[in-house]
């Protein structure tokens, strides 16, 4: 068309508007440019984070820390540490509600997602923004599978979109089933074991098989934080947990409610192994030495131990009763150490709750001794010459400026040797040290057994020594076989599961540390304080038992050592902070765990009459009236123990009986603080699940 000016038409020219694109157009011309600029950044995105993928073709390689079993004297498993693994299970083997209650909690769209799910990881999200924090996870089980098999524990992006490129290679190399049975053979689940096979037979003592609905939900609960939820030492938080799981599994349809609830009454008990957990602190001290006996382990190790499990079981019990019986008296902790007469622990306690702290008192903890490092003193002395009757003056003395003082603030006067042993008369103790040579007292006790640092200050004749209760026992051990010196030991022999020996402890003789009369006057003298002494509250009838009480300043430490032929058991009560119990004395608290201890394991051993020793020198006689002289020792504060009777009766009336004994005086100055490994209060809301 013509311009009225005769020009030419701006169409004709070429020079008008383009047509416009129609929507179909623009939007399949945007598309390309975005496809296009998409594959551009997603093979430079995944050039950047598949880099470093690990190699997919260890998949089936499994490598894994050597394990070490632990047996007791008589082959029973203590303990198992380092990593378990089992023969990977046949899903089909499984009943149907195993592998569904880990479903059911971990992964509910597992046969729906292609190894990652975009519903569950927004709903996860929006639930983390709303708290401020991350409460739930959206990872799959094809996710965790991959993370387990290929990845590191490390939480960032990189870890993360590579945890989502191997799920879904994952989905598209093996069915669902084949993923199922991975996860569940290689996943870990606390306690050392991994795999559900391991895991069965470490908690429960079955194969995976034989699991019921709840134990299967207290094993699908750990793997959310195996050592949180574990069911040894945090039994109500795994029975909430468990409960949770169960919950769950009805809501899936996998069990109906009526299995829920028969499951939830039905209590899920712990393999006796790992539910003895004091036994715990008895394997920690024996881990670290193995190293030293054989090196860093390079394949799976059983390690034959002297624990007896059925007296350990006598030692736990013993320590509870009276742990709780006497906590209103601020009696926290206990340890407990029990050896034959070759030096072979039979028991031993390191606290109060493994689960709540693991630092072993019984080894590790330096506490001042009290009067319970008295029998050194007296040791000296009567291989300087002193006798049971030799006649010593409880008075006032000073010695180097310090004065030792009774707990009654009395003084006795002239008494014999024996007489001040059994009542623990500090006074004579601390003049005899003096006059025979702290030095000679020093070596006495290095002689026995005591390996700890000792100071030669005058008030180390009344404890003011810190020792473990290990030390004390073995240096104790020495009164109780005869006079031999031993060196405590709780490793028989160490060998492969094939049975080829790799360690065996040495069968030497035992060196004679305490010859005659010095070992008979010193028995003496210590049945002394339990028929007539400041330990009268550990005496078992028919038994033949010596030993010694101490009490430290403040009644910050107790103890009881005691023993009978061939067996000894020191026991130590206090707090970890160092702080004041209420009146607790050596005869009180650490008595009663003794002798609760000493009476159900006594029964079960083949222990005699305490031994004389060496033959006592020829033509030398008895001095007379020692036996007769011991039974007239009185001591009538000393506490009986429930349903015994009360104190002495004088002039008709019931002495007062006073909180501290007099005869376990407290002068010894405080220890520093041992580190604590408490947590915080736990909550008492009761779980609806039982589980013990």
């Amino acid at each position: 068309m013509a311009r009225k000016d005769g020009g030419p038409d701006r169409n004709e020219q070429g020079g008008g508007k383009k047509p416009r694109r129609s929507f179909l157009g623009n939007l399949l011309y945007w598309g390309t440019v975005l496809a296009v600029w998409g594959l551009i950044f997603a093979v430079v995105f995944f050039a950047v984070f598949a880099r470093d993928l690990p190699d997919t073709s260890t998949l089936y390689d499994v490598e894994r820390q050597p394990s070490i079993t632990y047996l007791d004297r008589s082959g029973a498993l203590i303990a198992v540490r380092g990593t378990q693994m089992a023969p990977p299970v046949d899903l089909d083997a499984l009943p149907d509600y195993v592998p569904a209650a880990f479903i059911a909690i971990e992964d509910r769209r597992f046969y729906h997602h292609p190894g990652f799910d975009p519903i569950g990881m927004s709903r996860a999200m929006a639930l983390n923004l709303k708290a401020g924090r991350v409460v739930q996870g959206g990872s799959t089980i094809t996710q965790q599978l991959a993370k387990n098999l290929f990845l590191t524990p490390d939480q960032n992006l990189k870890r993360k979109v590579q945890e989502l490129m191997l799920a879904v290679w994952l989905e598209l190399k093996f069915t669902k089933k084949e993923i199922l049975a991975l996860y569940l053979n290689r996943v870990y689940f606390g306690a050392g074991a991994y795999g559900i096979e391991a895991a069965s037979q470490r908690y429960f003592d079955k194969s995976a098989d034989k699991l019921t609905v709840g134990e299967s939900a207290l094993l699908a609960g750990l793997l959310k934080a195996p050592s949180r939820y574990s069911p040894v030492s945090e039994s109500e938080r795994a029975a909430t947990r468990a409960t949770v799981v169960l919950n769950e599994m009805v809501e899936a349809g996998v069990i109906t409610p009526a299995q829920r609830d028969a499951a939830v009454a039905e209590p899920v008990r712990v393999s006796r192994t790992l539910a003895s957990q004091h036994a715990q602190y008895f394997i920690d001290w024996l881990d670290k030495q193995i190293r030293g006996l054989v090196g860093e382990p390079t394949e799976d190790m059983v390690v034959e131990t002297t624990l007896d499990l059925t007296l350990q079981t006598d030692a736990e019990r013993a320590v509870r009763r009276i742990l709780d019986r006497d906590k209103g008296r601020g009696v926290e902790q206990a340890a407990l150490v029990a050896l034959d007469g070759e030096g072979r622990v039979r028991a031993m306690i390191g606290g109060g709750s493994y689960a709540d702290s693991q630092f072993n008192r019984a080894v590790d903890a330096r506490r001042q001794a009290g009067s319970a490092w008295k029998p050194f003193v007296y040791l000296a002395a009567v291989e300087a010459g002193y006798t049971p009757t030799t006649p010593v003056v409880d008075q006032p003395v000073t010695i180097g400026g310090w004065s030792p003082r009774n707990y009654s603030g009395n003084f006795s006067g002239q008494m014999t040797l024996a007489q001040a042993v059994a009542q623990s008369t500090n006074t004579v103790a601390a003049y005899v040290a003096d006059q025979v040579g702290r030095d000679s007292v020093a070596r006495a006790a290095r002689r026995l057994g005591i390996t700890s640092e000792i100071g030669l200050q005058p008030s180390m004749a009344l404890g003011a020594v810190e020792v473990s209760p290990l030390e004390m026992a073995q240096a104790y051990d020495a009164f109780a076989n005869g006079g031999k010196r031993v060196e405590a030991y709780g490793i028989s022999r160490i060998r492969t599961p094939s049975g080829r020996v790799i360690y065996q402890h040495g069968t030497g003789e035992n060196g004679q540390a305490i010859n005659n009369p010095s070992l008979y006057y010193m028995n003496q003298m210590l049945r002394g304080v339990i028929t007539s002494g400041s330990g009268r509250s550990a005496a078992i009838g028919g038994r033949d038992i010596a030993g010694k009480t101490g009490t430290t300043s403040d009644y910050k430490d107790a103890w009881f050592v005691g023993y009978t032929g061939g067996f000894v058991a020191a026991v130590w009560v206090g707090k970890d902070d160092n702080k004041a119990m209420r009146g607790v004395t050596g005869g009180s608290s650490p008595a009663a765990i003794w002798r609760g201890f000493m009476e159900a394991a006594l029964p079960k051993l083949a222990v005699q009459p305490i031994p004389n020793g060496p033959p006592l020198p020829e033509g030398w006689v008895a001095p007379d009236p020692v036996g007769d002289m011991m039974g007239q020792v009185e001591d009538p504060y000393a506490q009986p123990l429930e349903g015994e009777p009360g104190p002495a009766i004088v002039d008709g009336q019931p002495l007062p009986t006073p909180a501290p004994l007099p005869n376990d005086q407290p002068i010894i100055r405080p220890t520093s603080p041992q580190p604590s490994t408490k947590e915080a209060p736990r909550s008492d809301k009761k779980p609806e699940a039982v589980f013990f």
